[in-house]
């Protein structure tokens, strides 16, 4: 059920400008920018804000990127998941790996950090006031507190994606959806 219909390109006053990152790094504009372009000036802020939060840092970008699948997959948001295992693919992330991230913890493809950070992240998408000390003391074993509040931010930053993207029931686009068939529909 499409609730809100994305506006086409040609409908968005400097769409160019607008997009010119998502085209870049995705190949496309994807649905959920396209419906917010209703507010050129949120989609603008909000663009700065995932650029920020996503951009390389403390913590490597193929860990943002699984961070953000399991945290997807934790809230049931296939149009993100989808999405994220195309991009993390995109990234050089083996296949093999991306459709194992439900099972990390009993994964030889994680190593412990990794294992650590996708635990504290599939424990705050599910509820954030369940996070403990112990949650985070795990995390501190391997992670910096800069880093923690680096993952925090994907961790957010994909909560939102995911409650945006469910509640208008977004359209998936043709690259991800081409990527979810061939690689992910057995989940």
């Amino acid at each position: 059920m499409l609730s809100i219909r994305p506006l086409r390109l040609e409908e968005i006053e400097a769409a160019q400008t607008l997009f010119e990152i998502s085209k870049k790094t995705l190949g496309f504009v994807p649905n959920a920018m396209l419906i917010m372009a209703r507010n050129p000036q949120m989609t603008r802020a909000f663009q700065s804000f995932v650029g920020e939060v996503l951009k390389p840092g403390s913590i490597e970008s193929d860990l943002k990127i699984m961070v953000a699948n399991l945290v997807s997959h934790s809230a049931g948001c296939r149009y993100c998941m989808a999405h994220t295992a195309s991009i993390g693919d995109h990234m050089g992330i083996p296949n093999e790996k991306i459709a194992a991230l439900w099972e990390y913890e009993s994964s030889p493809q994680f190593s412990e950090s990794e294992k650590s950070a996708l635990r504290f992240a599939q424990t705050a998408a599910v509820a954030p006031g369940i996070v403990t000390k112990d949650n985070f003391d795990d995390l501190k074993k391997h992670f910096s507190d800069d880093q923690i509040v680096e993952l925090v931010a994907v961790i957010s930053l994909y909560a939102f994606f995911n409650r945006w993207n469910d509640t208008f029931a977004t359209e998936l686009e043709e690259i991800p959806l081409k990527f979810a068939e061939q690689h992910l529909a057995q989940k």
